[in-house]
């Protein structure tokens, strides 16, 4: 009796481990570089769910030509806008997109240097002025919105000679700790992934704005089911915890 029992017992856990192996997927996720967070959320989810990510990273840009050039995955990291985009081409489903969080915009400088003020509008003009060269994403979000900042302090033709234009977030701040540029303005994130530099500040309130982060699905994701299940994961209190030590913060586009 005893050992039918246990043969019903072992039977019953082998049926568990067989459907938890059957249910346990792959998931391919293309992302803009987010590696930090994701480094620390991701095994998290490995663990709790037994599916396996497989991630790769590239600038938005690049990142797109690769979807669009016909390149597989199941979820796509990047911003709401591009997602968006990718909607309409029919590579991300319709109605999938995730908002994830955001992250203001920061001053970097080498580690151990001077710190300029940013805390108003006037200390950061001055900042602009003083400094030597200023590195910055030409193609990003950030970029985009100093060049109107630089327009809204008049200061556009004083600082242009000064600017070092990167191709990405990612590539600004790394200058800075090699004291290649004197200061980089980016997204907060991308300044504390540097161990050679440091943030200086955020931007001042009134110039401040955001970069924002969202998910979608893959139209052609090989499990739709799993791919959800790591999107929604990203937006759980406890990776909003991970996101937050990295300068990111929850909230709407």
């Amino acid at each position: 009796m005893k050992i039918g029992r246990l043969s019903a017992t072992m039977t019953f856990a082998l049926a568990i481990f067989a459907a938890t192996e059957i249910a346990a997927a792959e998931i391919k996720v293309l992302s803009i570089p987010f590696k930090a967070p994701l480094d620390q959320i991701g095994p998290a989810f490995e663990r709790e769910t037994g599916h396996r990510l497989v991630i790769s990273y590239a600038p938005s840009e690049p990142l797109l030509k690769q979807i669009e050039s016909g390149e597989p995955f199941d979820v796509v990291l990047t911003f709401p806008k591009l997602v968006d985009q990718l909607i309409k081409q029919t590579k991300v489903m319709a109605g999938s997109r995730g908002d994830i969080a955001r992250a203001g915009l920061g001053v970097a400088v080498r580690r151990g240097a001077a710190k300029p003020g940013t805390q108003s509008a006037e200390e950061f003009k001055r900042a602009l002025l003083r400094a030597t060269s200023i590195a910055y994403a030409a193609q990003g979000p950030s970029g985009v919105h100093l060049a109107s900042v630089l327009e809204r302090l008049g200061v556009a033709d004083a600082v242009k000679p000064k600017l070092r234009p990167m191709a990405a977030g990612s590539l600004v701040v790394g200058p800075v700790a090699r004291g290649e540029a004197e200061i980089g303005i980016v997204s907060i994130p991308f300044i504390l992934a540097e161990p050679g530099a440091e943030l200086a500040g955020p931007l001042p309130h009134e110039l401040q704005d955001y970069v924002h982060y969202s998910s979608g699905i893959g139209s052609s994701a090989r499990d739709v089911d799993a791919a959800r299940t790591f999107a929604a994961y990203l937006r759980q209190q406890r990776s909003i915890a991970i996101l937050k030590s990295y300068g990111l913060e929850a909230g709407p586009e």
